[in-house]
């Protein structure tokens, strides 16, 4: 065997060491004083446990992810929480902000974001009440049926395009604990809503037993999806998503969320 000479070590090693560098000097280029001077990575994002909430450890699983990765650069995340469309206009725009999270990819959003790797998974149900089921084999048998949505939510290309062409009836509401309470009160017959989002919030002391025993649920109509943080798209946005996903290559985040599900106890 021919071993490599401590030159050619040498060069590699500043290689590495010259990478890490430029990847910690553009995370560090987002217009922030604060962020220079205290290695803080800010992103904008909306309450959604247990994805992210404050309350949760490390602001919920995906907060988690970022906090992992990011700490593999030596930096910290500052989440700023907002309603859905707020989070995502500061996200895009406002150059205190790297970007915001967690996004699903489409085809619209490549045009204002460079996307991170993988920082979760969901997976959209129909939820209804049990003495009042909906039947869907396909999003066509749901053509007359009022569902409740969340306001800037993407949840499959098929369905966001029958909902703007209003080949579905949609009702927008600010999030899913709102739909969710709307859907007990028995304002419309069903609502889109992420399986693990609906257990959790059914698990919340402001919903009674007899609330969690009406609630069911439908799937197969929906493909699971990932989520990821949207970097803006610059050219530092650029870099710093390169930067970012360079970071998560050396973090098991699949293992990371098995673990962080374990902790909060919810089924992942």
């Amino acid at each position: 065997m021919i071993e490599a000479s401590p030159k050619r070590g040498r060069k590699r090693s500043e290689r590495r060491w010259w990478r890490h560098a430029v990847a910690v000097a553009a995370l560090c280029a987002t217009g922030m004083a604060e962020a220079q001077t205290s290695r803080t990575i800010r992103v904008a994002g909306e309450e959604w446990p247990p994805f992210l909430a404050r309350s949760l450890p490390d602001d919920g699983l995906t907060g988690s992810q970022l906090r992992a990765v990011l700490d593999r650069l030596g930096y910290t995340a500052s989440i700023d929480y907002y309603p859905w469309r707020r989070a995502m206009e500061l996200g895009m725009h406002d150059p205190r902000y790297a970007g915001f999270m967690p996004v699903l990819r489409t085809p619209e959003r490549e045009k204002f974001c460079h996307f991170s790797t993988t920082l979760g998974r969901t997976s959209y149900v129909l939820a209804y009440l049990r003495e009042r089921p909906v039947r869907a084999r396909s999003l066509a048998d749901l053509r007359d049926t009022r569902i409740g949505t969340v306001s800037g939510y993407s949840y499959s290309a098929d369905f966001d395009t029958m909902a703007a062409t209003r080949a579905l009836d949609v009702e927008e509401a600010v999030n899913d604990e709102t739909n969710l309470r709307k859907l007990l009160f028995r304002r419309f017959p069903v609502i889109v809503i992420d399986s693990q989002v609906l257990r959790f919030l059914l698990a919340k002391d402001a919903f009674t037993q007899a609330d969690r025993e009406r609630i069911a649920t439908s799937d197969g109509l929906f493909a699971e999806r990932t989520m990821h943080l949207c970097f803006r798209r610059t050219t530092v946005g650029q870099v710093q998503q390169q930067a970012f996903d360079n970071a998560a290559r050396e973090v098991d985040l699949n293992r990371l969320e098995k673990e962080y599900w374990r902790r909060i106890g919810v089924g992942g």
